[in-house]
């Protein structure tokens, strides 16, 4: 866990809905090291956790939080996505500026609730002159859609509550560049309602997950297939374990499957009725959708024939990987 005499607090206070809240140190904040900062995050719970731990995040899950929060490993998204929304994140605030004459100016701080230390935030801007916050987002045109008509993603909207909390501010906006489309923000205000249900989640994992070192129930996503996968890497134990308290939900299971099974066969079905009704188009389309049946060139790799005729080759560049492969079978 994080070492906390990284953390030097401010003796200034400020008395909020949440109760009084901590002020992490300018000076040490700002010097913190990359690393030092990835650590400090662990110590609680933030603003981009709280959508996960709610199962509202299509991209992480209350396992994948846990595993962060309770071991020292350090993991970081680092993708190109990632780098265009923090290369933009200024960018974002400017454009905030020009269409609503706000002035913004970044924090340089750590929030930490003292009602629930275990609350941490650590805020794009705050506004001035006006008891709000700003959370700049950047998206592809292929998200356009999840900001219409004054949508917010629900992850999002979870996240800018959880500042206010910690913050004690009373508004937050968030604004979103759709890359190659437009500018967006909307503005959310206080909700006790809101916020106490999402402090009441993020209590109930922190002290019954967290610190007591019991997973949270796996939520079915990707994300929580790839941390369980990484937890248990190989097979190393080969004896066979008595499986109890599984009856009943393996027996859903197969009814699932059944129904599963059913469902994708009505759903073919309808799909071969469209592509009859085709023929060789390339395009349809009705008052609600529209479909493309396109041709799709190939191109694959002989690998038989190459272990055939070039076998010296082919085991040249053979790649042994170890994995798990999960079944279960009914007897």
């Amino acid at each position: 866990m994080v070492i906390l005499w990284l953390i030097r607090l401010t003796k200034c206070f400020a008395q909020h809905k949440g109760g009084i809240i901590y002020e992490l140190y300018k000076d040490t904040y700002k010097n913190l090291s990359h690393n030092e900062w990835l650590r400090l995050r662990k110590t609680g719970i933030g603003g981009s956790d709280v959508g996960a731990i709610c199962g509202v995040n299509k991209y992480s899950s209350p396992v994948k939080i846990y595993q962060d929060k309770t071991t020292d490993t350090i993991t970081e998204i680092n993708n190109e996505a990632t780098r265009i929304g923090h290369d933009l994140e200024d960018y974002c605030a400017r454009r905030f500026m020009e269409e609503t004459g706000l002035k913004v100016r970044k924090s340089n701080f750590m929030y930490r609730s003292t009602k629930h230390p275990f609350m941490l935030a650590d805020v794009d801007r705050l506004v001035i002159g006006e008891d709000a916050g700003l959370e700049c987002k950047t998206t592809n045109i292929l998200n356009a859609s999840q900001w219409k008509n004054g949508q917010i993603p629900i992850s999002y909207v979870m996240q800018c509550y959880h500042y206010m909390y910690c913050t004690g501010r009373k508004t937050w906006y968030i604004a979103c560049v759709i890359l190659g489309k437009e500018f967006v923000y909307r503005k959310l205000t206080w909700n006790d309602d809101i916020i106490n249900n999402i402090v009441s989640i993020e209590y109930d994992f922190w002290q019954n997950n967290v610190l007591k070192g019991i997973m949270p129930e796996p939520d079915g996503s990707s994300s929580s297939d790839n941390i369980i996968s990484s937890m248990f890497p190989t097979a190393e134990n080969k004896d066979v374990i008595k499986l109890t308290g599984f009856d009943e939900k393996l027996s859903k299971r197969d009814s699932l499957i059944s129904e599963i099974s059913q469902l994708e066969k009505e759903k073919k079905k309808i799909e071969q009725e469209i592509q009859i009704k085709m023929e060789d188009s390339e395009f349809a389309e009705n008052d609600t959708h529209r479909i493309k049946w396109s041709n799709v060139e190939t191109v694959r790799l002989d690998t038989q024939r190459l272990h055939k005729e070039l076998p010296n080759i082919y085991n040249q560049f053979l790649k042994k990987t170890v994995s798990r492969r999960f079944q279960i079978k009914a007897v």
